[in-house]
């Protein structure tokens, strides 16, 4: 290799207007050809301000020597590019930022719904069916013993927060909202919980208390405890009860305070909470099922 052959470096793009910096590893085809990196993402700040370009080490024109070089690339890059917000790498020897994990995510995601093919290329109960086999296998989720999905269920809840996914990627008002349709569909489809009946609730609730598991498995005091933090985090976030105004508050109590309900057995006619005392002092069956609402 002569002083005039191509070479293998690491290089830092730095402007003179800012304080964004770029590391990178470049190959070249002829010695000292003109090159100022590759950027994608960040290529506005190329084309907005005045990049500088420092070598910072060559290596050798081999396999190995570039190899080695994307090893160093990756050592400079990586306590810098989910930190610094200064620094303008998006991708670390093939570790994306959290940032373009989140584009890449979301796009491929709509990518996919667009095109209608993974699992948007299944139907409602395709996806009810597949989901039957997999218990039926024991695959999957359904391979998975109570331990390992709550282990598993908190490490993709926290890194769903770590990289604002999923419903950490929501505003509260857009949580809220799709919360309410989410409901409304799973309601109209009969989806989840509102696919069984009130037999079966109950088969199901009885179950759980028989063999000690979910809500089932917390003592009172876990319980009321539960309550307290949940009654906290709610007045903490203004979600649940503390995103309702009093105006609001005062419409639904008199809205819910002209509605009448008629008891099923007797006939007597009142509002919902006044039916269900009449029918708890008389010994009358209390389920949604024993009383109808009249207007």
């Amino acid at each position: 290799m002569t002083s005039q052959s191509p070479r293998i470096y690491i290089y830092k793009i730095t402007f003179e207007e800012v304080l964004y910096y770029y590391y990178g590893v470049h190959k070249e085809k002829k010695f000292d050809e003109y090159y100022m990196g590759s950027p994608y993402t960040h290529k506005w700040c190329w084309d907005f301000y005045t990049p500088k370009k420092q070598i910072l080490q060559l290596f050798d024109v081999t396999n190995e020597g570039w190899l080695e070089a994307q090893k160093v690339e990756k050592r400079l890059i990586k306590p810098f590019y989910n930190t610094d917000k200064w620094c303008l790498n998006e991708h670390c020897g093939g570790e994306f930022s959290i940032e373009h994990q989140k584009r890449a995510g979301k796009n491929g995601g709509n990518r996919a719904k667009e095109l209608g093919i993974g699992i948007h290329s299944l139907t409602s109960q395709e996806k009810s069916q597949n989901g039957k086999k997999a218990k039926e296998l024991g695959v999957g989720i359904f391979s998975m013993d109570a331990d390992e999905l709550s282990t598993a269920g908190k490490k993709g809840g926290s890194k769903s927060k770590e990289l604002g996914v999923g419903v950490h990627s929501q505003t509260k008002e857009q949580m809220t909202k799709n919360g309410k349709i989410g409901g409304k569909i799973a309601k109209e489809l009969k989806l989840g919980f509102n696919g069984f009946t009130t037999e079966q609730r109950k088969e199901h609730s009885k179950k759980l208390y028989e063999n000690g598991i979910g809500i089932a498995s917390l003592s009172k005091e876990q319980l009321k405890e539960n309550a307290k933090k949940s009654h906290e985090i709610q007045k903490k976030n203004k979600t649940g009860i503390y995103s309702i105004t009093k105006e609001e508050k005062r419409e639904t109590m008199k809205k819910t305070n002209q509605q009448r309900w008629e008891c099923c057995e007797t006939g007597y006619v009142s509002t919902a909470a006044g039916v269900v005392s009449y029918q708890k002092g008389r010994g009358i069956d209390t389920s949604k099922s024993n009383r109808r609402r009249i207007s």
